[in-house]
């Protein structure tokens, strides 16, 4: 498989994060001569937050972790599966996740509600779990040199490139480390993107606060995103603290102590969306658009992914046309509030409407320049209110065609 254009120059060394341990395997559910089972055992005491897919037809794998993260279940063992989704599969694929997660707590001797579990793939298949648990049953473990980038290759499908980050933080002069895994690359336009993510880290934070901070930085993150306007039945993002690390027990996350952890938390969701972005299947180009002076912040994003989301947007830009007159067509169709005579546009920075019209004496010449490069920017002024959005997203190409026409072959 060919890496996206788009892939990032440098990806850092992963350390450990203390009180978790990594297991990759060759399960061959899909894939063959490859990893596509993930396996991360935890401390006990990991406190677990995580968000999720608003699909109505969401998989069994999701409805299970929805259940048992309100009860309140500590995390034990994630596992995650790929090449298979096990959604709208019925009663059938409950009672398959329920098996295989029986499994696994009979083997590592927890509570299966202490097992969280993502499958990522096809759907409509029921996921028979004998293959994955009779690798799990004889160990049969990958050898790697780092175990979560490992990790992010194990839960892939059509992504081109494994999608891994870390921070180092304090918290109360105590060192904490998170490492954050993912993957996506096709049906990403996260409601809560197929969208997957796993946060990691030892510092020792309660569950209420855990989720605060997961939820802030998830709207600004993974629900910021689209490559295809399609909401994954599988997406999830789970945080694991499994608190080995000697940093205090906080439980408020306003605390002041979190200030450094918060704004990592939130840069690491951050890139990894834009990885996922970055390696949209068939993408060439790195689209951000910038939304502001819409009546409020909810109104900003809608217009921002309406834009984001417009095929003729997507192509345009893929064919490098600096046709601005569809990001016009994009706003309009929102149904959120623009008056024609406020609206302003800019593309690569060189404005192009103002007062209900193409601004006087536009050159397209250096818009067009902008579009040939592989980042592109667009700015929109609706010069209504206070609200703003930034909203990432990728051109449309034949090879988005190509890839989704035999990804069941």
């Amino acid at each position: 498989m060919k890496i996206s254009p788009l892939v990032p120059a440098d990806f850092p060394d992963m350390p450990d994060v203390k009180g978790l341990k990594i297991k990759t395997y060759e399960a061959r559910v899909v894939y063959k001569n490859r990893d596509d089972l993930l396996l991360v055992k935890f401390a006990q005491g990991t406190q677990v937050a995580g968000v999720f897919t608003k699909s109505r037809t969401r998989s069994a794998s999701v409805e299970w972790c929805v259940k048992h993260l309100a009860s309140g279940a500590q995390g034990r063992l994630l596992m995650v599966n790929s090449g298979n989704s096990n959604a709208f599969t019925g009663a059938a694929g409950e009672r398959s996740v329920v098996g295989i997660l029986s499994h696994l707590a009979e083997k590592f001797s927890i509570k299966s509600s202490e097992i969280y579990t993502s499958s990522t793939g096809v759907i409509g298949e029921l996921l028979s779990g004998q293959d994955l648990l009779d690798v799990v049953d004889v160990d049969k473990v990958s050898a790697v040199e780092n175990a979560y980038i490992a990790a992010a290759d194990a839960i892939k499908t059509t992504d081109t490139f494994a999608k891994y980050a870390t921070r180092s933080v304090k918290i109360g002069g105590e060192r904490v480390t998170i490492n954050i895994i993912a993957k996506g690359s096709g049906m990403i336009a996260p409601d809560m993107a197929t969208m997957l993510s796993y946060i990691f880290t030892d510092a020792n934070i309660s569950k209420n606060a855990l989720q605060k901070i997961l939820n802030v930085a998830v709207g600004k993150s993974f629900n910021s995103i689209t490559v295809d306007s399609d909401t994954s039945t599988s997406d999830t993002v789970l945080l694991f603290a499994t608190g080995a690390s000697d940093a205090a027990h906080i439980d408020d996350a306003g605390d002041v102590r979190l200030a450094e952890f918060v704004a990592a938390t939130d840069e690491l969701c951050l890139e990894m969306a834009q990885q996922i972005v970055k390696d949209g299947e068939g993408a060439t180009k790195f689209i951000t658009v910038k939304i502001n002076g819409a009546e409020d912040d909810r109104a900003a994003k809608v217009i921002g992914l309406s834009i984001a989301n417009s095929p003729l947007v997507k192509t345009a830009i893929a064919g490098e046309d600096a046709n601005w007159g569809r990001i016009i067509m994009a706003i309009g169709k929102s149904g959120e509030m623009a008056d024609r005579d406020l609206i302003e546009i800019a593309i690569g920075g060189v404005k192009i409407t103002q007062n209900g019209q193409v601004v006087d004496d536009y050159d397209e010449t250096p818009v067009t320049q902008h579009m040939q490069g592989q980042y592109v920017d667009i700015d929109v002024n609706l010069g209504l209110g206070g609200g703003e959005a930034r909203v990432y997203t990728c051109d449309l190409t034949h090879g988005y065609i190509e890839i989704n026409a035999d990804y069941r072959s």
